[in-house]
């Protein structure tokens, strides 16, 4: 919809008007060599599966069992590319942007017994044919949920915000949890959240598993679907993705939700009888109850 060649409306107030950023107009997506594509979707899978793998780990990993011969300065630059950070007891386990205000985090001990209590959102790294792209999702905790979900092909806030949006047009909850990542502690993000009346929780530095079931709804949609469907592009990632999110939330039933579909639990069930058993996020420090919703 912007006009270049427009000669009455700059391009800065087009942007104005269309409340688009300029960033993403002018932004130009870095060529990746195909070596390091090829190592990034290997440190992909590994992440997958062992997200507490860190920089030294990784190298070793890629060597032993993959005969790379690669340096750690290397898998540090392309992890971080990949906006991944191990997940392991330490310090300065995540990196908030200096200037962001950085929230405490609120579900330690916590009962999390109903639907919109507290919804929680992470970033993960998408892998394609000669590319990738980065997914955001936002879940309800108590039922698994996925409200809403967006997809970038630049690590900046606008997807999330994006994301959040249509999340609210939905509901909201009366908890926010994420990490400390410079997308959420952004004033736009967090501004949005404080003018619903959410409070902001956000995973403590050393924390492994303060987000744990959006981590493991990202090694569920990348073994169901992303790994298996190899998209060639953005286009074809939105369409494949959009049909797996309808099958999670819609038909795929969870053995945690006494093998009720998420948006049975979330839509159906609220108001009526209904109980499962806890799950493993009892054991990190929060509890999704059993319960009668």
């Amino acid at each position: 919809m912007i006009e270049r060649q427009n000669h009455k409306l700059s391009i800065r107030k087009q942007c104005e008007l269309l409340g688009v950023n300029r960033g993403r107009l002018y932004y130009k997506k870095r060529i990746v060599e195909d070596e390091d594509l090829a190592i990034m979707n290997l440190i992909d899978e590994q992440y997958t599966q062992t997200p507490f793998y860190g920089i030294r780990r990784m190298t070793a990993h890629l060597g032993r069992e993959k005969g790379l011969v690669i340096n750690p300065k290397r898998v540090r630059r392309l992890m971080r590319l990949m906006g991944l950070i191990a997940v392991y007891p330490g310090p300065n386990t995540s990196k908030p942007h200096p200037e962001h205000k950085v929230y405490p985090y609120l579900l330690r001990g916590l009962v999390i017994d109903h639907c919109d209590q507290v919804w929680c959102a992470d970033i993960t790294y998408v892998r394609m044919v000669g590319g990738f792209m980065y997914l955001v999702a936002i879940m309800d905790l108590f039922s698994r949920y996925v409200l809403s979900w967006s997809v970038s092909n630049s690590l900046d806030s606008l997807f999330c915000l994006d994301a959040l949006d249509e999340a609210f047009s939905q509901s909201a909850p009366q908890i926010f949890n994420s990490d400390q990542g410079s997308q959420f502690t952004c004033g736009d993000f967090t501004g949005k959240l404080t003018s619903a009346g959410v409070e902001i929780s956000m995973n403590g530095k050393g924390r492994t598993f303060d987000n744990i079931l959006v981590e493991r709804l990202w090694r569920t949609v990348k073994y169901e679907d992303i790994y298996l469907k190899q998209y060639r592009d953005g286009y074809e990632l939105i369409v494949g993705l959009r049909a797996y999110f309808h099958f999670y939330n819609h038909r795929r039933p969870h053995q945690a939700l006494g093998y009720r579909t998420p948006s049975e639990v979330y839509f159906v069930s609220r108001g009526s009888s209904f109980a499962f058993p806890p799950s493993e996020a009892a054991e990190e420090g929060y509890i999704v109850a059993t319960s009668t919703l």
